[in-house]
């Protein structure tokens, strides 16, 4: 997109309804789903114990680590919530493909060699299984460019011309 304009996210026509209606989506949806109780217990329960054992620097490697995983899952639930009530008719295909309600890019992420291995192994599925919703995500919805508004670009390029 070389004209400045905005993009602007729209559902591809079928693509949407018709992805989320299938077997894949089903098994994403289980898997996150089932993703976010693992590793709701584990941060509850032996996770708590285990970062009760480590020491200063690991202990902040844990908490970091431990929130990161944390927002990536609630960022996962909360897309695969939509896309199964686009599925369900509940929402408009047009309305899922809003940036609120896309997901986030992920960047990548180097584990510590301090974590635990039990939480190091759940952010590792846990990045994999973004990733994999990302590619999801960006098959349903297409990047348009908004049409330029032909007033607001001339006034740019006086702006340019004038700026110091």
């Amino acid at each position: 997109m070389t004209s400045g304009a905005k993009p602007v996210f729209v559902a591809r026509a079928g693509v949407v309804l018709d992805q989320a209606a299938a077997e894949l989506f089903d098994r994403t949806f289980r898997e996150g789903m089932d993703l976010v109780a693992e590793a709701s217990a584990y941060l509850d329960g032996a996770g708590r114990l285990e970062a009760r054992r480590l020491n200063r620097e690991a202990a902040a490697d844990y908490a970091a680590e431990s929130m990161r995983l944390t927002t990536r899952l609630m960022q996962l639930a909360s897309w695969l919530l939509v896309q199964k009530s686009v599925r369900d008719g509940e929402t408009a295909a047009d309305l899922a493909a809003d940036a609120r309600y896309r997901l986030a890019q992920a960047g990548t992420t180097r584990l510590s060699p301090r974590l635990p291995e039990t939480l190091a192994t759940l952010s590792r599925r846990v990045d994999r299984l973004f990733e994999r919703v990302s590619r999801m995500d960006r098959q349903m919805y297409v990047e348009i460019e908004a049409a330029a508004n032909p007033v607001a670009s001339q006034l740019d390029r006086l702006r340019s011309a004038f700026a110091g």
